[in-house]
């Protein structure tokens, strides 16, 4: 995994929590949905980087 790839990921899985909480805490929810889907894709492109490597022990 690269760094900038693991970066990115981190980036989304960051700041779509922030963008989730904040919407929920005002009520927002179309807006923390969409946090969510942000911080779950960051997830996914962290697995996703993850597997490329092959196990390495």
């Amino acid at each position: 995994m690269s760094a900038g790839e693991k970066a990115k990921a981190k980036a989304e899985q960051v700041v779509g929590k922030a963008v989730r909480k904040v919407a929920h805490a005002v009520g927002n929810e179309t807006t923390a949905a969409k946090g969510a889907a942000l911080e779950a894709r960051g997830k996914a492109r962290d697995t996703k980087e993850r597997s490329k490597g092959g196990f390495k022990h």
